[in-house]
């Protein structure tokens, strides 16, 4: 078996009386792609943001990269994050963005510069890199905020609706670079409403529900459980697990 890249144990987050996510274990190999499924309002935003370093959790344990969640400082070399609000400075250019965040990373040099561009070529970026981000539309910040998570090779990669805003043959080379980065070692961490692209890169899918863990399975096993027939599907599933009425999924059909 693969060494485990994240792992949690009762991890745990209150805000005041409200309880966010609830006591949720998991555990995800090395070099797979984890499907992070649920609802708005289900905890997911929150349990990445534990697992970034950017919350703390109320209770409960975890490490990713072998790295307690409590060792802020020790986290951050390992992971890449891409949150649904990426964090760009509209008014430099999409070199000096990423430019700056190779030298807060302490990672600069001509061979990260040279991984930079040949992802931007990939995502056919590269005429814009010198573009300053003010005029960029929705897809190009999503582009250069995917880059700005990925480009430093780290263990462990959290993606928050990486193709938000993409055009389809955008979405489709995205789709192929997350791909290629469990194939040299990293493990994605994804979370994303597109179902069909859950389906397509996901080892191992977990559905969260008013902050609890419900499912977890492969896609193919959750649609299998979906409708025993093998006519299921992902959405089959997350809309049973996910209905406050059991019987409410059934109208989705």
């Amino acid at each position: 078996m693969a060494p485990t890249a994240i792992r949690t144990r009762n991890l745990r987050k209150e805000y005041g009386t409200t309880v966010a996510v609830d006591d949720v274990d998991f555990a995800v190999p090395e070099g797979t792609i984890y499907g992070f499924l649920g609802p708005n309002g289900a905890g997911k935003t929150t349990t990445m943001q534990m697992l970034t370093g950017l919350t703390t959790p109320t209770s409960g344990s975890g490490t990713v990269a072998g790295v307690s969640l409590d060792d802020r400082d020790g986290l951050r070399p390992h992971i890449g994050y891409l949150p649904e609000e990426p964090p760009l400075f509209e008014e430099v250019t999409a070199r000096e963005q990423l430019s700056y965040i190779a030298g807060l990373r302490d990672c600069s040099g001509t061979a990260v510069e040279e991984r930079i561009e040949t992802l931007f070529d990939r995502l056919d970026l590269l005429d814009d890199i010198d573009t300053r981000i003010s005029d960029y539309s929705k897809g190009m910040r999503q582009k250069v905020a995917f880059v700005q998570a990925t480009f430093h090779n780290p263990a462990v990669v959290f993606l928050d609706e990486p193709t938000s805003g993409l055009d389809p043959r955008a979405a489709r080379t995205l789709r192929t670079l997350i791909t290629e980065l469990t194939d040299n070692g990293t493990t994605v961490f994804l979370s994303t409403h597109i179902l069909p692209v859950v389906e397509e890169l996901a080892d191992t899918v977990g559905v969260l529900y008013e902050g609890s863990l419900v499912a977890e399975a492969s896609p193919q096993e959750l649609a299998r459980q979906a409708d025993e027939s093998g006519a299921g599907s992902l959405e089959d599933a997350f809309l049973e697990l996910t209905a406050d009425d059991p019987m409410a999924a059934e109208t989705h059909g």
